[in-house]
């Protein structure tokens, strides 16, 4: 149905996630928890509200997230 989200926090990725690549992982979790790739206009707000709210909170865990060892940095 859709790809794997990929992690967004370093030393996984080597810079800071982009907002449209939390936002692209919040969609990707949606879909799959929904089971559909576009939902119905009937569904539509409340699918859009869903990819807004787990987008939010993704940020705020990228933000509050310190990541320790060699070369870590603190994400956010």
């Amino acid at each position: 149905m859709c790809r794997s989200i990929k992690t967004l926090r370093p030393p996984a990725m080597p810079e800071e996630a982009t907002e449209a690549d939390v936002r692209a992982a919040a969609l990707q979790y949606v879909r799959k928890i929904s089971g559909f790739r576009a939902p119905a206009a009937h569904n539509q707000e409340v699918f859009d509200r869903a990819v807004e709210a787990v987008a939010q909170a993704t940020a705020e865990l990228l933000e509050g997230l310190e990541v320790r060892g060699a070369g870590a940095r603190k994400a956010g």
